[in-house]
């Protein structure tokens, strides 16, 4: 499964690379990529992750996610 998000509030590489970490660091979290140019980020998952979870994630990393769409 993945989750394809859109994100505000990245402005460089060095952005796009803490929020990659950050997903990463969700044990759910297989992969993550995020890029600033396009605002957006994608997850792939090994486990159910409730989309509430990874707002938090991310808003706690002072960015904004403003949409989240699965696919499997």
């Amino acid at each position: 499964m993945k989750k394809l998000m859109k994100v505000e509030g990245m402005h460089c590489g060095g952005c796009s690379a803490r929020l990659k970490r950050m997903l990463e660091a969700l044990p759910e979290v297989e992969s993550a990529a995020a890029d600033h140019e396009a605002g957006t980020a994608e997850a792939v998952l090994n486990a159910a992750l409730p989309d509430d979870k990874i707002k938090a994630v991310i808003g706690n990393g002072g960015f904004t996610v403003t949409k989240i769409e699965t696919v499997d």
